[in-house]
């Protein structure tokens, strides 16, 4: 039998296969703060980034690309810290954001969470905490100790309370590693130096009643020994004294260099997990120190470990990057402890302190032996203390209670009970037992303390117990305990009913809610009502029906309360609730109209049975309330003539609710029966519903009724705000019959509405007295001329005075225009409009006057207007066209005048006369009319003053448009007398740009000459000369030559430049020679003329530098780099150096370069200069030379020289150069290209750059250097994307053999990475078969397994294939290799271990079936691993379909539990076949999951009795009684047949076989089935029978049992009815009493109610007649009362 562990050891994950680089697993990159993350610094290529691995999800890593010295995430949220030198940053991962930052002042050495709020920082000096909360920077909370100076900081913890800290570091002295430990109290502020390895802080609780013992422990190994210390530290009195301990650790005597590492202390087992450098695990009790397990559980280092919260362990990570955890098993640590250790004492202790199994025996022992020992203090503690409460049962208490106590000592049950109420809480049976005799000595306070501290387990029974004693407690119980049905009993019983439905919801209980409410009902009226708002309200729902509740009210005749529920129960006015609001309207319009009227008057409900409403209203006398309900126009015409006792202000609101038919209808009757009386409010009825009935209805009803009193207001309320022509029109009309003058000419005035034709004619047919209405209309709608002709013809001429003297004087020209058509008198027109004093429009008058070719009538009343300052336009232009008409003076008007219109003068003079057309344009600038006029008239001379004058750029672009006729006679009136006359250079200057605009250059350079050449006042103007030799460049390239010679004050260097602009080179030479500007002349020679020859000469002539700087230019841009650098030599300018590097380079002039540059570094000292001069000796070979200047001080970039000498393959001038520079890379490549390989290796091994090593040993190889090309392979293997290519480079070759000594040499590497164990895998899998296994055996952890997997299927190595299937957790694929390729890869144990572990569960089946048909003596093993995972069904079917049942027979046995239908058949029909009846009974018996009736049809046929009885159990179970019956029967199986028919409970069935008894004569059955069958038989049936077969013997004892019961029955029932008859006796003198209380509001079934205040009861005035005897016809919810 295997050791039982007392350890659970578990692998969580391998980092490597996660992708973790394993020179990245290590102290200093990885970091785990709790069993929750895992954070990883690592480098990929160039990138940094930190991996965080969540432990609940391994697999799905979270890389971020950060650039960090350290990174460790919080214990518990998603948070992380980050340091980079000595800035600090804290950031929520999940939220994105950044918490914290802080800049250190020093660096910080080592840091960790001290909490998930807290972290705790170790500089050289000092210890800080930092809070992630808040604002705050780090605080300062100690120095470091002087015995930590040199040591590497690997710990810091802060106990639960943050008052001790320890800061644990090692250090290497003496050839071993010291432990140095500052131990800080933070209240003290005193540090204590220790030596120790491991730490931690933990807290015991010694005794339940006292608080827990603050420890702290510490392992050291020293010269002398290893030792595990247990110290208490803050001991506080009342406290047990923790004893220190001091333990021996042991360590194998191998392990000399072994110390502690990493110490955690489970806070649920009191465990003390100690690990060691060399992976050993021991493991101590807290208490005692006592080694309880010790043992190896990791090859390799655990250099980092926190505690495993799931199961109170410890979890590390080794430096292999396995994830591993021990924990205590605790199934099998007591076990342990007892049976290896054999301490039962420590057992005991650890079951009892954990509640741990596997001690049960000797806690037993141990209280049996105190009990009889008499030590019963022990004994109550051993009880209180057990394992999982072993013995707090029913029996302790009763062997406590039986014991006999001495007079004077403490009861055992009382030591026990207090035992446990200072451990912890008691469960039900302990609770009730000490309850009672609590409660009993009256110290109901201890109990109620209990309570609030949770010491009882609260039930049903603890609170009828305390019920007797306190109701409130007893609720308080039945709470805790949940018991729904007492506790609302509780809150009825106490008052507290608003509680009822809200404990009810919370814990979804239903109570009886109607019994409550009528309950509540009787003992408290209004809380009742209250209680009734609750269950109507309820968020979820009403809890009773509404109708149930008035049931209620009514039933209690408690009317008036039912009205106020209803009022609140209904306020959200339902449809549903129609009913229900009849109900109440009628309750109340009965009893209570003013009530009802309330009710209605706010309008709360509008689903209720409005025409019986309305009639009751129109009964009660409510007749504003029978209208609002009364929708037929008979019931509304018969109501609304009481308006008499109607508001009035009410009845108008009224007629809004009817319709235009109801309204007019009921608005007739009323003027029908009292025109004086109603007239008013049917006016005010139209004017407000005017819109919705139509004025024109209306109109009709008033003058239909002949009122056009009636009419006149209705319409003048309406008028202002209608737009109705009609209705203005009638207004106008009653305003006219009622003698309101005012209101016809305000109407008039102001209306826009009516129709002015219709209106004018009224008007003037109603021959008003005054005719200001008529005057008014036809003055808005322009009827003047019709006005005049009527006031003129009819002898009313004042008013036409009135009417343009005081009505409106700006119509005079059209009162002037009429008179004149009827001939009237000029001398009264004169005098009429003199008369005017109003504002007279002008143009208006002078175009009336103009129509009829009178305008000279108004020339008087024209001056009169002048003299007297008026500045209209139109009184000037009047008087000019006068004048103008009458020759009276007109230019000297025209040329003085500013007030008239040049526009409209001037087209009035222009047939008369054109000059003076042209003086009214010129004075107001009425350009084009202007042109136009002169145009016309020939006037040119005129046209070219005036443009030069006006100086318009658009103007002169009008005229000088190609497209004008005029333009070239305009041009020479410009040219030979406008400008010459002007002396005004503004008007040259924009009559120059004029001609310019218009692309005129030839008449340009005409003008210009005039103005420049022949002596005029513009002769030496500076800008005309400019603009005339542009000119000439433009239009005339030939004068420009003569230009330059003869003209003199012109800007020359703009004037050459255009001049090259425009290819006019000569000129432009000209030009720049004529005025000594050299450089450019060159320029032009060079660039534009491009004579080089020219050029030399030229630069021969003047001898300038900057000439031959140009010239040296333009020779290098030819390629005459000789002659070039000849030039610059004499122009000593070296500036250009770099083109004259390039192109002599190009040009392959090194010789010249080499004068050159020797020339230009006297003169220039640059880097470049130098570095090509070195490339220039190298290229002329001069490497004499070239050493020397590079063995004296130079600024040459010896390197770029050096790249690029090897570049040109110059590998001796290369060489020479790279070993100036100990540039070791390229000196190495540059060897290789000489041969020299083993000075190249040297040269590689000093520069180790994997370019350079890649570079070297690419040549070793490909020149069978493969010892050199293994010394340099080795530096490129251990980077993992080197390796692919290295391997192609020795494949490509056939070097096999040579890369692979290469990969396994590079095994044993520090740097060793995956890929390399990977590619030698490979290799393996193609030319080392044999020695594949091993490799993959020794480092399958370490292997890219993926890819080693697609090799082996290539190879076809199916055994290899499998083990690494199965170690990368592909189970499914290792399960269908090994079944397709068995013969190679199949092992039974192996096999069974990997198909338990597949996900696909097609493969189970699959399994089956290999095993079915290659190894099937094996399967039933197979189906045990797989008994959980499968589908019995599918597995019965699969071997039902190739008839191997039997072979699974164990199978169907061990799964048969499950109670499966197709398992049960198949294992019934193994039976059936075997014959092993009691097999299949007891199968039957226990798994009923079957086709039952089909087996008892089958079986009942058997050859064996025992099956047929087994059928006849089947029927029986199937309710086939009859069958199981019949089966017994035939089989004579009596007692089988009556148990059948009892089990039936069908008396037909029971009778039917005492029948069947008594013809086999069968009296012993008989009386036995009488017995059996006793519930189902009647007496007087078994008397019959027993006296006609003379049985009576053998039935008396059944008559005797059956007289018995009949009495005890007899006298049960005569009990409950004198009972039930004295409580009908006492719930009638109860209801009396309540009847006598008062008299409250009834509403019965027949009579009337007694009325009380507030309420009016049938018959009384204003009630309709009380309802007739015979019952109540209210509504349906009230007709059975």
């Amino acid at each position: 039998m295997a050791e039982i562990l007392p350890i659970r050891f578990q692998e969580h994950v391998q980092l490597q296969t996660l992708g973790i680089n394993a020179a990245n697993i290590g102290f200093n990159t990885l970091t785990m703060e709790s069993d929750k993350y895992i954070c990883v610094r690592e480098k990929v290529g160039e990138q940094n980034q930190v991996v965080i691995i969540d432990m609940n999800q391994p697999q799905n890593l979270v890389r971020r690309p950060i650039t960090a010295d350290s990174a460790i995430m919080n214990p518990v949220n998603n948070i992380i810290a980050l340091k980079a030198g000595r800035q600090l940053q804290i950031f929520n991962l999940e939220l994105k954001a950044k918490i914290k930052a802080y800049a250190m002042n020093e660096d910080v050495v080592y840091w960790k969470w001290i909490t998930p709020f807290m972290l705790g920082l170790v500089t050289e000096t000092t210890v800080f905490h930092w809070s992630i909360e808040g604002e705050s920077s780090p605080v300062k909370i100690f120095d470091r100790h002087a015995n930590l100076v040199g040591s590497q900081i690997i710990n810091y913890r802060v106990n639960a309370d943050e008052k001790w800290m320890v800061l644990i570091g090692i250090s290497a002295q003496q050839g071993r590693v010291i432990g140095n430990m500052q131990l800080y109290n933070k209240d003290r502020a005193v540090s204590q130096p220790l030596e120790g390895h491991a730490a931690s802080f933990a807290d015991l609780v010694i005794d339940p009643s006292s608080p827990a013992n603050k420890l702290f422990s510490f392992a050291v190994r020293g010269a002398n020994g290893a030792k595990l210390h247990i110290i208490e530290i803050d001991h506080k009195d009342g406290t047990p004294v923790f004893q220190k301990r001091a333990v021996d650790v042991f360590f194998p005597p191998e392990a000399v260099n072994d110390f502690p590492v990493a110490m955690q202390v489970s806070k649920k087992h009191d465990i003390i997990y100690l690990v060691t450098k060399y992976g050993f695990i021991h493991l101590y009790d807290l208490e005692t120190g006592t080694c309880i397990y010790m043992n190896r559980i990791s090859g390799d280092t655990i250099f980092v470990t926190a505690d495993l919260e799931a199961t109170a362990g410890i979890i590390g990570v080794n430096r292999k990057g396995q994830v591993l955890s021990v924990s205590i098993d605790e199934d099998n640590v007591i076990p342990y402890v007892l049976n290896t250790l054999r301490n039962p004492d420590l057992a005991l202790r650890l079951a009892t302190r954990n509640s741990l199994p596997g001690a049960d025996s000797l806690v037993l022992e141990r209280f049996n032996l105190f009990l009889q020992t008499g030590n019963f203090s022990e004994a109550a503690k051993i009880a209180a203390t057990s394992p999982r409460g072993l013995l707090r049962t029913p029996a302790t208490i009763e062997r406590f209670k039986q014991v006999a106590v001495p007079p004077g000592q403490i009861s055992p049950i009382l030591q026990y009970f207090g035992i446990l109420l200072e451990k912890g809480e008691l469960n039900k049976f302990e609770s009730l037992e000490l309850a009672r005799p609590v409660l009993q000595q009256g110290r109901k306070q201890l109990l109620e303390k209990w309570l609030k501290e949770d010491k009882l387990d609260c039930s049903e029974e603890l609170g009828d117990i305390v019920k007797q004693f306190d109701q409130t407690l007893a609720l308080s119980v039945y709470l805790r305990a949940n018991v729904p049905q007492k506790v609302i009993s509780s809150f009825a019983e106490t008052g507290q009913y608003n509680k009822i439905i809200l404990y009810a919801q919370k814990v979804g209980y239903q109570p009886d809610y109607v019994y409550l409410l009528q309950y509540i009902m009787r003992i408290d009226p209004d809380k009742g009502s209250e209680f009734a708002t609750l269950l109507i309200n309820n968020e979820g729902g009403p809890l009773v029906n509404l109708e149930g509740i008035v049931d209620v009210f009514a039933s209690l005749n408690m009317v008036q309360q039912a009205t106020s529920f209803l009022l609140d129960a209904l306020k959200e006015n339902k449809p549903e609730h129609a009913a229900l609001q009849t109900r109440l309207l009628e309750m109340n319009l009965l009893h209570a109209p003013q009530v009802a009227d309330a009710i209605l008057g706010n309008e709360m409900f509008t689903h209720y049975d409005r025409a019986y409403i309305a009639n009751l209203c129109e009964k009660a006398g409510l007749f504003q309330r029978a209208l609002e309900h009364y929708t037929d126009i008979y019931d509304i015409k018969r109501t609304i003539v009481h308006t008499h006792l109607l508001n009035p202000e009410w009845v108008i609101t009224y007629f809004g609710r009817l319709s235009v038919e109801q309204t007019l209808e009921c608005l007739k009757e009323m003027l029908a029966n009292n025109i004086r009386q109603n007239l008013q409010i049917v006016v005010k009825v139209a004017t407000k519903f005017s819109e919705q009935i139509g004025p024109s209805s209306l109109i009709a009803l008033f003058e239909n009724n002949k009122t056009f009193e009636g009419l006149y207001y209705y319409l003048g309320s309406i008028v202002n705000f209608s737009q109705d022509a009609e209705v203005h029109f009638k207004y106008i009309q009653a305003a006219c019959r009622t003698g309101q003058l005012k209101e016809v000419e305000r109407i008039c005035r102001e209306s826009s509405c009516y129709d002015p034709e219709k209106v004018k004619n009224f008007l003037k047919e109603a021959k008003l007295q005054d005719q200001l209405p008529l005057i008014i209309v036809c003055d808005r709608f322009n009827f003047v001329h019709d006005l005049i002709l009527f006031l003129y013809q009819s002898g009313m001429t004042k008013y036409i005075e009135i009417y343009v003297q005081k009505v409106n004087s700006t119509r005079t020209p059209e009162v002037i225009g009429a008179l004149m058509d009827v001939d009237c008198d000029e001398n009264i027109i004169k005098n009429l409009l003199l008369s005017v004093t109003g504002a007279i429009p002008v143009d208006r008058l002078v175009e009336e006057t103009e129509k009829r070719n009178r305008l000279k009538i108004t020339l008087p009343w024209l001056e009169t207007k002048a003299r007297e300052g008026s500045v209209d336009p139109h009184v000037y232009n009047a008087l000019g066209k006068i004048y103008i008409d009458t020759n009276n003076n007109a230019e000297a008007f025209l040329r003085s005048n500013q007030l008239y219109n040049p526009l409209i003068v001037g087209k009035h003079c222009e047939r008369k006369d054109p000059y003076l057309a042209f003086i009214a344009y010129e004075r107001g600038h009425c350009d084009l009319d202007l042109i136009r006029l002169t145009n016309e008239n020939s006037m040119f001379k005129h046209q070219a003053r005036y443009l030069v004058s006006r100086r318009d750029q658009d103007l002169w672009a009008t005229v000088l448009r190609i497209d004008n006729e005029h333009r070239r006679q305009l041009i020479d009136q410009v040219v030979a007398t406008a400008l010459p006359e002007t002396q005004d250079p503004e008007d040259v200057s924009v009559t120059v740009k004029a001609f310019m605009a218009a692309d005129l250059p030839n008449e340009l350079i005409e003008l210009l000459e005039k103005l420049v050449l022949e002596g005029s006042a513009f002769s030496d103007n500076r800008n005309l000369q400019n603009l005339l030799i542009l000119t000439a460049i433009k239009a005339d390239k030939t004068r420009v030559m003569d230009y330059i010679k003869r003209l003199d004050n012109y800007d020359a260097p703009d004037i050459a430049n255009i001049a090259v602009g425009s290819e006019l080179y000569e000129e432009a030479f000209t030009i720049y020679n004529k005025y000594e500007q050299f450089v450019n002349g060159i320029t032009v020679l060079i660039t534009n003329i491009q004579s080089i020859d020219r050029a030399y000469e030229y630069a021969e002539k003047v001898d300038l530098s900057e000439v031959w700087s140009k010239l040296a230019k333009a020779q290098l841009d030819h390629l005459q780099v000789h002659e070039a650098i000849d030039s610059y030599l004499r122009a000593d300018d070296f500036a250009n150096f770099a083109e004259v590097i390039h192109i002599a380079g190009r040009s392959n002039k090194y010789d010249d370069l080499v004068r050159f540059l020797q020339a230009a570094r006297r003169k220039v000292r640059e880097a470049m200069v130098e570095s090509e001069l070195i490339f220039a000796f190298a290229k002329t070979a001069r490497l004499a030379d070239l050493e020397e200047f590079i063995s004296s001080p130079n600024l040459a970039n010896i390197s770029n020289v050096g790249d690029r000498c090897f570049d040109e393959k110059m590998y001796e001038a290369a060489k020479i150069l790279f070993n100036s520079v100990s540039n070791w890379a390229r000196l190495a490549s540059t060897l290789v290209h000489l041969g020299e390989y083993q000075a190249a290796v040297d040269c590689a091994r000093k520069a180790n750059a994997t370019k350079v090593w890649k570079e070297v040993h690419a040549s070793c190889v490909e020149n069978a250097e493969f010892r050199l090309a293994q010394i340099c392979g080795l530096h490129l293997v251990v980077h993992a994307e080197e390796l692919e290519e290295l391997s192609r480079l020795y494949e490509r070759r056939g070097n096999f053999d040579e890369l692979m000594q290469l990969l396994e040499a590079g095994l044993g590497l520090e740097r060793a990475h995956m890929g390399m164990f990977t590619e030698l895998a490979i290799l393996y899998s193609k030319h080392r078969v044999e020695r594949l296994l091993e490799h993959l055996r020794l480092f399958w952890q370490r292997i890219n397994i993926p890819k080693v997997i697609r090799a082996c299927e290539t190879a076809h190595l199916w055994a290899e294939l499998v083990f690494l299937y199965t170690h990368y957790d592909e189970f499914d694929n290792a399960a269908l290799t090994i079944m397709s390729h068995s013969a190679d890869a199949w092992e039974h144990n192996s096999f069974r271990d990997v198909i338990v572990k597949v996900n696909n569960l097609e493969i189970y089946y699959k399994a089956l079936r290999f095993y079915l048909e290659e190894q099937p003596l094996m399967i039933n093993d197979l189906l045990v691993v797989l008994t959980p995972k499968i589908d019995h069904t599918r597995v019965v079917q699969l071997f039902q379909k190739t008839n191997n049942l039997p072979l699974i027979k164990p199978y169907l046995i061990s799964v048969q539990q499950a109670n499966n239908a197709a398992v049960n058949t198949a294992y019934n029909e193994l039976l059936i076949e075997e014959e092993d009846f009691k097999s299949l009974r007891d199968s039957i018996e226990h798994f009923d999951n079957f086709e039952k009736l089909a087996l008892a049809q089958r079986l009942e046929k058997h050859e064996l009795l025992e099956f047929r009885r087994v059928a006849a159990v089947l029927y029986k179970k199937n309710r086939r009684y009859k069958q199981s019956l019949a089966l017994s029967k035939k089989d004579r199986l009596f007692k089988d047949a009556m148990d059948t028919a009892a089990e039936s409970k069908d008396p037909e069935i029971a009778e039917e076989l005492l029948h069947y008894f008594i013809e086999v004569d069968r009296k012993d059955c008989f009386a036995a089935c009488l017995y059996t069958c006793y519930d189902l038989l009647k007496p007087d049936v078994i008397m019959e029978i027993a006296w006609r077969h003379k049985l009576n013997d053998f039935a008396m004892p059944y008559m005797i049992q059956t007289v018995r019961e009949l009495l005890v029955r007899l006298e049960t029932i005569e009990k409950a009815s004198d009972e039930r008859s004295t409580k009908d006796a006492e719930k009638e003198k109860q209801d009396s009493a309540m009847m006598g209380l008062g008299a409250p509001l009834m509403i019965t079934y027949a009579g009337v109610p007694t009325p009380q205040p507030g309420f009016m009861a049938p018959g009384q005035p204003g009630m309709i007649p009380a309802q007739v005897s015979g019952g109540y016809a209210g509504l349906n919810g009230f007709q059975n009362f």
